[in-house]
């Protein structure tokens, strides 16, 4: 069968199965008492089901099914997928203690390191391939794929965020994993994670009938995690350190900013906000469908630049990383890292709008 029929298949399948099993996942959340109340932090008004990733993870599973991609690590994912799935499900039941949550994802990530898929050697810009020893590739791994899980989990705060970042950063995955040098498996599992997505985003995006809770959130970030790992970081002859990165720009820099704002202002790291990006554009008047669709753009944005930093020459690649670097300020701005809460760049844009208006 053609590759391309195979996926055309494969999402298609993957999206009609998570889109149809939200319907009694959401009558499980409400018969296991597994819903998501408004408080004084969140956005929503109404009582919500969670545990909404039960559906995106039924529907990559069913994907996976037809499919069968040939990658070495196969097994060891799933088994990792599966840890994280259920540890998502015990938080969204039993809202467990973050060092119980982080328990399980330690717990994946060992099994995905002592099955051999490691990070171990890194194309960095402008210094060349470097190789890792074995204490550091353990670390690099186990930080990257403990990162990523919590970064995606951190970014959902609004409805459609996760899911819509998560599949905008696989379909530039899947470009570079496909038009570059081809990565069939690779390429096969961002599609059956797509279609999950999309499905779900059908009950999810604004205004949303159910959340995907921890269960979607953290398996959507370590499957980000293990497919960068993967797709990116082993295919060190075309992707830099800095690619997967860029892809993930958004819940990667969101929360190291989250942690830089807390360590400035002496919070706890683990202690919740309002300062995420997206609480920042909803503060500055947008609305809530408004907000979620410039932060899907900036994702687009930062996917389109990994693919032309993969691509063009030094010269450009210069030119890029100029653009990545004013975006990220911008974004440190908007999350009050910089200037303890001043936003120059911000504020000066903004008088240059205000005099227009004025001369108008």
């Amino acid at each position: 069968m053609n590759i391309y029929v195979e996926m055309t298949i494969a999402i298609i399948l993957s999206m009609t199965v998570s889109y149809l099993l939200v319907f009694p996942v959401m009558k499980l959340a409400v018969k296991w008492k597994m819903m998501d109340y408004p408080e004084l932090r969140k956005i929503h008004k109404e009582v919500t089901p969670r545990m909404g990733g039960l559906a995106i993870f039924g529907g990559a599973a069913a994907g996976i099914l037809f499919i069968r991609p040939d990658l070495p690590y196969i097994i060891p994912i799933c088994i990792g997928a599966i840890i994280i799935v259920l540890t998502g499900l015990f938080d969204d039941r039993f809202q467990i203690r973050p060092i119980m949550k982080l328990g399980g994802q330690v717990l994946a990530a060992a099994i995905l390191i002592f099955s051999g898929l490691k990070i171990d050697v890194l194309s960095i810009p402008f210094i060349g391939m470097v190789t890792l020893n074995e204490p550091l590739s353990i670390l690099f791994t186990f930080f990257w794929i403990i990162g990523i899980t919590n970064a995606i989990n951190l970014i959902d705060g609004l409805d459609g965020l996760a899911a819509g970042v998560s599949t905008i950063s696989l379909i530039s995955i899947a470009v570079m994993a496909l038009a570059i040098e081809p990565q069939v498996a690779i390429v096969y599992l961002c599609i059956v994670l797509i279609g999950s997505n999309i499905g779900f985003l059908f009950h999810n995006f604004y205004p949303a009938r159910i959340y995907m809770g921890d269960t979607g959130s953290l398996f959507l970030g370590y499957s980000m995690a293990v497919i960068s790992m993967v797709g990116l970081f082993k295919n060190v002859t075309l992707f830099s350190f800095v690619i997967p990165i860029i892809v993930l720009a958004i819940p990667v820099f969101d929360t190291l900013f989250s942690i830089l704002r807390r360590l400035i202002n002496k919070q706890k790291i683990m202690m919740p906000d309002n300062k995420h990006i997206h609480y920042q554009i909803l503060a500055a008047g947008f609305s809530h469908r408004a907000t979620v669709l410039i932060i899907y753009a900036f994702s687009a944005l930062f996917g389109f630049l990994a693919l032309l930093f993969s691509l063009t020459s030094f010269g450009i690649s210069l030119i890029i990383t100029f653009v990545l670097l004013l975006l990220l300020h911008l974004f440190a701005e908007m999350t009050g890292v910089v200037y303890r809460g001043k936003r120059p760049l911000i504020d000066l844009f903004t008088k240059n709008e205000k005099k227009k208006e004025k001369d108008h």
